[in-house]
Order: C-alpha cells, then structure tokens, then sequence
C-alpha cells in the first residue's frame, strides 16, 4: 500500500510482511524494520534531542525545577549550594551536576526531599569536589538517590 501526494511525493509505504515506511517531504523518516525501527535525523522530545544531555549553566547559588529533569547542570561559579526541593520531580526524573570549577565544593542541599547516598545509603546533605559530576535520580516521592566522582 502507498500514500502519495500527487503521483510521485511519497507519504506512506506499508509492505506485506516488510517494513512501514513514513515520509516528511517525499524523505524517508521512519521505517519499521524484523528488528526494530530506523529512524533518519533527530528524534526529539520537549526537552531537545534524546542523544544529547542538555545543559543549564548556573554561576551561583540554585535551586532545581521539574525543567531540570533529564538535563546537566554545569556549575561554574565559587562555593554555592544546588537545592533539591521538594515536589518538583517525578519517579525516575534525573539530573546530573558537574561543577567546572576547579578549587571550590559545591553543595548539594535536601529541601523536604530525602537523598539517600548510593555508596553507603546514608542521607542527607551532599559535598561535591571539584571537577566533580554526582547524578540525582528520584525514586519515590521527594526521595532521590545520588552517586558520583567527587561526592561525599
């Protein structure tokens, strides 16, 4: 079976027992494969293109939103705390924290929230090194647990 836009811009392409294919602008975009499925150029989401990690750059004290989700924060500036609040992440929701600077600790705060460390699962409030990275992943309701270089 094909869709196609006047005689020759194809839109869709469905084979018996073969793949489906879709088209942007007669450009296959989409195909089904015994394996999987392929896809040509980015796939995207609202947060950006799913093989990136994007980043948000801070310099000075911050506290993470929900819109942190699936993003790094890259942290620049001198001694400052990063905040994880509460009600703002869902199960599974992760960020991660690298910090640039190479002589000062970051540190990362609970506020309502509970972080439990994945190296000996205590809690608390969190110490990241310079030129560090620690990743937050939230597990329940206001609880995350964190690891990383760097982090005690």
């Amino acid at each position: 079976i094909q869709i196609l836009k006047g005689s020759t811009e194809n839109i869709a392409t469905f084979t018996p027992d073969g793949s489906c294919d879709l088209y942007h602008n007669n450009s296959k975009k989409i195909e089904t494969t015994a394996t999987g499925v392929t896809v040509t150029g980015s796939v995207t989401d609202t947060k950006g293109d799913l093989r990136t990690i994007p980043q948000n750059s801070q310099s000075s004290a911050y506290t993470l939103s929900g819109s942190d989700a699936g993003k790094h924060i890259y942290y620049s500036g001198s001694a400052a705390a990063i905040t994880v609040p509460s009600g703002q992440f869902n199960v599974g929701d992760a960020v991660t924290i690298i910090s640039a600077n190479s002589s000062a600790n970051i540190t990362i705060e609970q506020s309502g929230t509970t972080i439990h460390n994945a190296a000996d699962a205590t809690t608390g409030t969190r110490t990241l090194a310079p030129k560090g990275m620690a990743t937050l992943i939230c597990v329940a309701s206001n609880v995350f647990s964190i690891s990383g270089a760097g982090l005690s």
